[in-house]
């Protein structure tokens, strides 16, 4: 990963080296990384590698994930497969990789970066995923401007303490986690290649930001040289009004005929071919300078989508609408894929969508999280000014709307003070197409239109009970949703099949995530009973117990670097290195060529949980045919399924009605067992509730994204109603050097604001 898109990568901020340089420059080498990290990366030296599981236990764990997806005699064919793989190549390749391993800081980071770049497909409804946050907390900053201003300025904040090192590091149960994502989540860009897929350029001294409005494409620079905001919230109000002004001038119907933002969307190959032909022109290599080294992209919407399954269209791929002459007028023109995109709706609702290839959900939901509960902390400050501000970051002297210039004694910091305002003033990216560039966006967007309408996005937003019922009856609450979600598609087409679930292995040195596979013997058990009508509840009970521990039991392993998938792809991939260098003359062995190989890596159900408690929903398209994203929230589950050639509504439907009938059964075992205990009491309000749940009996439904039809009748079981260092110096001027990236790019755009 280079350190400046320019390939300037040591003027790049080379006045204040800040932690970000240090940090990239050390990333591969733990203890290089703590100390140039400071508090933030404090850690990194004493973080465990990743460990290279026991090839036997590697091989019972693959022939576990496939014995029920198999027939009798395919598995056994395929068992056959391993165990002369066991005496065969696999030592010797199990050997070769911890060689290998031992010369990195992951042996599964090479490869998996690989996996992601080498994709040659869309990335989007492919890889990005997106995070709908919970509304503005703050009464009265719901409409768009406010929102997006706010949560601009949180997010910068979020930057200057993760810059600075002060940054609280993430833990979890006190053991903590590797923050090395964090280095590559701001001011990164995916860029594409005409032959090779693509590649991640990082520009560790970002300080701008780009603002996306009707296709239209803005910038201004937002942090100073010790990455503190230029900007109050009033400030940045003024520039996203004075940009919403000026992109509003473009009408509708001729918005997508110039949005290059479409071709983000294309094939790599396309969309890299499209950019060299940009950059012939030395304007338009600017203008890409600029969006590719922007800390991030703030996507202005003017769309106001009406209930659940539309919010999560438009935060997953944007919308499609024609006007009367066909033209396209959707917010899918409104997006830059490549990069870190905060979108915001005409109504105030808010999420983000994320290049996944250089970060995973648990990275993006901190970021997510913070600036989210910042926003509440500046609600609660306007009440008591004591409250304190959860980052360290302090407004910059020379910020626009401060409220005074600094000293006035000396005349350098008049001239950084009139830099700096010059430089915050949003400025808009004019450029030089050529007629194969308008051809190559206006088929992007017929492309993308065609890519959308081939997906289907739904919602479940089932609040009858949530984590609190479920773990009071003591099943583990990821589990026991895997568990609905197999019971819902067995209902649907009377089998099983392979089904992915990340756990997260950040706990190691550059920890990424190892795949849970969520159909193992016990799984498989479970929903055939559960399927049968003459399998006693009772019986239907105990099956769930024993898959839903199975299921924690898997999930925990793998979380400590325990699974099979990881172990295995990095052993595939090894060989075809060790074979470009001459040193494997053995073939791919024909474990990889086993139709169990292809079965296991051929997922027809990606599923995610991502809770937190400022996130509404959440989800990814369908890499396989089905994409869950599911958070478990204490009183409720929100599901958003993406799906492609599959009947979505019919899923969500069965899995509604599931989750109704798993209520009944459990409730019915619970009453059983409790027959002389009171099962109810009445509250301070006179409600009847239930002792298990304490929540009142038939409080609760299950609201739908699309208009479901929940099949629960509420007389039937209604008993049971109920996830910081820097060296501090003087400012330094904001003027940019000569022959910097910001020098070159400072002018760059039409200017919207004058001096104030």
């Amino acid at each position: 990963m280079s350190s400046s898109p320019s390939g300037n990568g040591a003027d790049a901020g080379a006045a204040i080296p800040n932690a970000q340089h240090k940090l990239i420059a050390a990333l591969g080498d733990g203890k290089a990384e703590a100390a140039a990290g400071g508090k933030t990366f404090a850690a990194q030296g004493d973080l465990p590698k990743l460990p290279l599981p026991k090839l036997e236990d590697t091989a019972r764990r693959y022939l576990a994930s496939l014995q029920a997806l198999q027939s009798e005699k395919t598995h056994a064919k395929t068992k056959q497969v391993v165990e002369d793989f066991l005496k065969n190549e696999g030592p010797e390749l199990h050997a070769a990789l911890e060689k290998y391993a031992g010369t990195r800081a992951s042996y599964i980071e090479e490869f998996w970066d690989e996996s992601y770049l080498t994709a040659s497909d869309s990335v989007v409804l492919n890889l990005n995923p997106f995070f709908i946050l919970e509304d503005d907390p703050t009464p009265a900053r719901g409409n768009q401007l406010m929102r997006t201003a706010s949560l601009i300025l949180a997010s910068l904040c979020f930057v200057h303490d993760l810059r600075k090192g002060v940054l609280q590091p993430d833990s979890v149960r006190g053991t903590p986690l590797c923050m090395s994502q964090y280095a590559k989540l701001f001011g990164t860009s995916r860029i594409p290649t005409e032959s090779e897929g693509c590649h991640l350029e990082h520009d560790a001294d970002s300080r701008h930001v780009v603002v996306m409005r009707r296709g239209q494409i803005y910038w201004f620079e937002a942090l100073d040289e010790e990455h503190r905001p230029l900007f109050t919230e009033r400030a940045l109000l003024a520039n996203l009004e004075a940009i919403c002004k000026d992109a509003d001038q473009t009408k509708p119907g001729d918005v997508a005929r110039g949005a290059l933002g479409i071709m983000t969307t294309e094939k790599r190959a396309t969309w890299a071919g499209v950019r060299n032909t940009l950059m012939e022109h030395s304007h338009n290599a600017r203008c890409l300078e600029i969006i590719d080294s922007a800390l991030f992209v703030v996507c202005m919407d003017d769309s106001e989508p009406q209930d659940p399954a539309q919010l999560c269209a438009n935060m997953l791929s944007g919308t499609v609408q024609l006007d009367a002459d066909g033209a396209q007028i959707g917010t899918c023109s409104n997006r830059w894929y490549e990069k870190l995109q905060i979108i915001v709706c005409k109504n105030g609702a808010a999420g983000i969508n994320f290049e996944h290839s250089a970060a995973d959900g648990h990275t993006v939901l901190r970021f997510v999280a913070d600036i989210y509960t910042e926003l509440i902390m500046r609600f609660a400050k306007s009440i008591n000014s004591a409250t304190k501000s959860l980052f360290e970051a302090k407004t910059s002297p020379w910020a626009r709307g401060a409220g005074g210039k600094p000293s006035e004694k000396e005349k350098e910091q008049q001239e950084r003070f009139a830099d700096a305002q010059a430089a915050t003033a949003p400025k808009k990216l004019e450029w030089h197409f050529e007629k194969s560039v308008l051809d190559a966006i206006r088929f992007g967007e017929t492309r993308l239109s065609d890519l959308i309408h081939q997906h289907d996005v739904q919602v479940l937003e089932f609040s009858r009970w949530g984590k609190n019922f479920i773990t009071r009856h003591k099943f583990s609450p990821d589990a026991f949703v895997q568990m609905a979600f197999q019971a819902a598609y067995y209902k649907l087409y009377g089998r099983s099949e392979t089904t992915y679930e990340p756990a997260m292995t950040k706990a190691f040195l550059h920890g990424r995530t190892e795949a849970i596979r969520t159909v193992q013997p016990a799984t498989h058990a479970f929903v055939t009973a559960f399927d049968d009508a003459e399998t006693p509840g009772a019986k239907k009970l105990e099956l769930l117990r024993a898959a839903c521990g199975a299921h924690a039991k898997l999930s925990k392993e793998c979380a400590s670097g325990q699974g099979h998938d990881r172990h295995l792809y990095a052993m595939k991939c090894l060989v075809g290195q060790l074979e470009a260098q001459g040193k494997w003359d053995q073939g791919m062995p024909k474990l990889f060529e086993d139709a169990g190989y292809a079965t296991l890596n051929h997922t027809v159900i990606s599923t995610s949980n991502c809770g937190n408690p400022c996130l509404r929903l959440f989800g990814f398209g369908p890499v396989a045919p089905d994409g869950l994203g599911y958070i478990i929230k204490d009183d409720a589950l929100s599901v958003c399924a993406s799906s492609k050639h599959l009947q979505t509504v019919r899923f969500m439907d069965e899995l509604s009605r599931y989750l109704a009938r798993i209520e009944s059964v459990i409730m019915e075992s619970y009453r059983a067992a409790n027959v002389h205990t009171k099962a109810t009491f009445i509250d301070h309000q006179g409600r009847e509730c239930d002792v298990r749940t304490g929540k009142p009996i038939g409080s609760g439904q299950a609201k739908k994204g699309n208009g479901y039809a929940d099949d629960y009748d509420e007389n039937d079981g209604e008993e049971g109603a109920g996830y910081s260092f820097y060296e501090d110096t003087s400012v330094k001027a904001t003027r940019p050097r000569a022959n910097s990236r910001r020098s070159r790019i400072a002018h760059v755009g039409r200017r919207l604001l004058g001096d104030e």
